[in-house]
């Protein structure tokens, strides 16, 4: 009887790394090389009003290689990881039937966890307890919000950024909700992927990726984020919104600071994100680590992993 051989391994290159390390140009090169399509994970990238803030490929850019995931909601619209993981394992799978291999790329660490092994399963969470949660934090704050974590799930919060509301919130509205610790749901098998992840690091010395940091927020500032960031005031309350080189400029606003703290504490918001970016990949992912001018190194490492074994 004759044998088939199996199809061929599709392959999906994840380009991490910090903010302003350069991971949108890496990605575009190699998308250039392999004529492959480029997935943001990016998650601040997928907002239209969201333009001068965000470090989104430039027109050019978008024209130089296939991006999607771009530009493509409103900051009205709720998305959220489990949307993002579903739409992109979806276009993922469009997109193998006519290419071997595609590119994902972000500083998100989550979004890009969700598309490569998949989201733990969490249960829905009540309008009663999303309210419960919320008068907490109107009345106490991000300490409220740690200090309920800590006591409820210890275990997470010994390893949880501490300074993303987000990711404490959803983790007190599941343990508030279930009754169960967090952490109890995140070692649940994850779904099988077909293709095989692999992982590209960009990393900059230090005082080299704080020095791109401050040259980008400064860059944002000369494109316009300030006013961007006043016509976004109606909607400062979205999930969106709650992000660094926003929420800065929503306490200029009030009056809360002036204009030279607003934009040194973008500064300052942004490194502190970086670092919290570069702990995330450490813990996360089977990372190959290249300087992003290593474009070489880069294009010989991803060209040995498309050859069949």
């Amino acid at each position: 009887m004759a044998t088939t051989n199996p199809a061929p391994a599709k392959t999906l290159f994840i380009i991490g790394g910090a903010t302003a390390v350069g991971k949108t140009g890496v990605a575009i090169r190699l998308a250039q090389h392999f004529d492959l399509d480029i997935l943001s994970a990016d998650s601040r990238q997928f907002y239209r009003e969201m333009e001068a803030g965000t470090a989104k490929p430039t027109t050019a850019e978008r024209a130089a290689a296939r991006h999607h995931f771009i530009d493509f909601l409103s900051v009205t619209e709720p998305y959220s990881v489990g949307d993002f993981e579903r739409d992109a394992v979806q276009l993922l799978a469009q997109l193998f039937q006519k290419h071997h291999a595609a590119i994902l790329v972000g500083g998100s660490g989550l979004f890009l966890k969700a598309v490569y092994s998949g989201l733990d399963a969490f249960p829905g969470i009540s309008d009663q307890t999303k309210a419960w949660v919320q008068a907490g934090v109107a009345g106490g704050g991000m300490r409220w919000l740690q200090d309920q974590v800590e006591a409820l799930d210890p275990a997470y919060f010994s390893q949880a950024d501490r300074q993303n509301p987000a990711r404490l919130r959803r983790a007190l509205e599941v343990c508030r909700e279930t009754g169960r610790p967090y952490s109890s749901f995140l070692a649940r098998p994850k779904p099988e992927r077909p293709f095989e992840p692999v992982f590209l690091l960009l990393e900059l010395p230090r005082n080299e990726l704080y020095a791109r940091i401050d040259a980008r927020v400064d860059q944002m500032i000369d494109a316009g984020l300030e006013q961007e960031a006043r016509s976004l005031l109606p909607f400062r309350h979205l999930p969106a919104l709650q992000t660094v080189g926003y929420t800065e400029w929503f306490d200029f606003f009030d009056g809360k600071t002036d204009r030279s703290t607003a934009i040194e504490k973008i500064k300052q918001h942004s490194r502190n994100y970086a670092k919290r970016q570069a702990t995330w990949f450490r813990k996360h992912g089977n990372w190959t680590t290249f300087h992003p001018a290593d474009m070489s190194g880069m294009l010989d490492f991803c060209t040995e992993k498309l050859m069949p074994v």
